[in-house]
């Protein structure tokens, strides 16, 4: 993939226009997701996004051989409420 905006991607915090949902609480309860074997270039810094909910955070989340770049350096991760392991290459370098 090349200049993608959210290769990876979680997000159950999500609210379309932040309109009528401040402070929700996702009852979806997301785990055992792998990424495998991704290559490209991000278009936004952070290139990897897990923001899962407080009350449901992600759990098994597995990212194996991953090599995302922004611009001419290694993108960014972030992660709130996740859990899971990295294993292989992995860059940018997981929150996990």
């Amino acid at each position: 993939m090349q200049n993608v905006q959210n290769p990876i991607i979680i997000d159950q915090n999500y609210c379309p226009g932040d309109r009528g949902c401040p402070d929700q609480s996702s009852g979806v309860r997301i785990s055992g997701v792998t990424y495998n074997d991704i290559h490209g270039s991000s278009a936004s810094e952070v290139a990897v996004n897990f923001d899962c909910s407080a009350s449901n955070p992600c759990t098994g989340i597995g990212l194996q051989d991953i090599k995302l770049t922004y611009g001419n350096t290694a993108a960014e991760s972030s992660c709130k409420h996740a859990d899971g392991t990295a294993s292989g290459f992995v860059v940018p370098p997981s929150c996990l």
